[in-house]
């Protein structure tokens, strides 16, 4: 199936109310290819808000855990992941590589474990504040390549970073491992006070190889939503028109 601009786009639900959560999966149904659940929705709804969002749209569904605990839990914690039926989810690749690798044999095969690299506000000095290397420090991206190499080994579908690491884990891991880009800003829509550090537009994103981009502000806070989610479709097919 040839993937559309919509496919690219997933939108995260982060809200504190159900209503809120449900109200916008019905105005952005079929305007996007996936939403996300985070942990704020998560631990207020449980597992039933997987199923409501099914009720609700043929989107796939992304489980945004970021899962991090010794490796015997995580892996268990997954086992309960994956009969959700969700399509991603995520593990924090701060940890062991043994902690990856049980991820995902907790997963069996049912779901998709993405390993979150360095979170997307965090910068050379978050990073030196948690007490790591200075090569790591001066370039924040060696952290994330070496993250990305231990989910790669331990059989993780990809990982989440920033698009301005995707074009190297691409060419590092191949073009079937997942580059999952959250802090994703059109053009048109950069709000105050963003506490993003390493952001790209959809057309960046998609130019330099993400398979899904994160867009949560630009679309919530707009006027029209399902209006800005068909502008940020339009640019994404413009980007993969010049690609091709």
């Amino acid at each position: 199936m040839t993937k559309t601009g919509k496919d690219y786009i997933v939108f995260p639900l982060d809200f504190s109310s159900v209503k809120e959560a449900e109200d916008y999966v019905r105005i952005l149904d079929g305007k996007v290819g996936m939403f996300k659940v985070g942990l704020e929705l998560f631990i207020d709804q449980g597992p039933s808000v997987i199923e409501r969002i099914r009720t609700l749209s043929r989107a796939k569904i992304f489980l945004d855990l970021k899962l991090h605990d010794i490796s015997a839990t995580v892996g268990r914690a997954m086992e309960r992941v994956a009969a959700l039926g969700v399509d991603l989810v995520t593990v924090h690749t701060s940890s062991s590589e043994k902690m990856l690798e049980r991820a995902v044999l907790g997963a069996k095969g049912k779901t998709g474990v993405l390993g979150v690299t360095l979170l997307t506000d965090n910068d050379a000095e978050a990073v030196a504040a948690q007490g790591f290397k200075t090569e790591f420090v001066k370039d924040p991206r060696l952290l994330i390549l070496h993250r990305a190499k231990m989910a790669h080994d331990a059989g993780c579908i990809g990982v989440v970073c920033s698009g301005q690491e995707v074009r190297q884990i691409k060419e590092r891991f191949g073009s079937s491992f997942l580059a999952v880009t959250p802090g994703i800003r059109p053009s048109w829509s950069v709000p105050e006070n963003d506490d993003q550090k390493r952001i790209t537009t959809p057309a960046q994103a998609v130019a330099l190889g993400s398979d899904l981009l994160v867009i949560g502000r630009p679309l919530r806070d707009a006027a029209d939503p399902a209006g800005a989610a068909v502008k940020v479709i339009r640019e994404i097919e413009d980007a993969l028109s010049r690609a091709s």
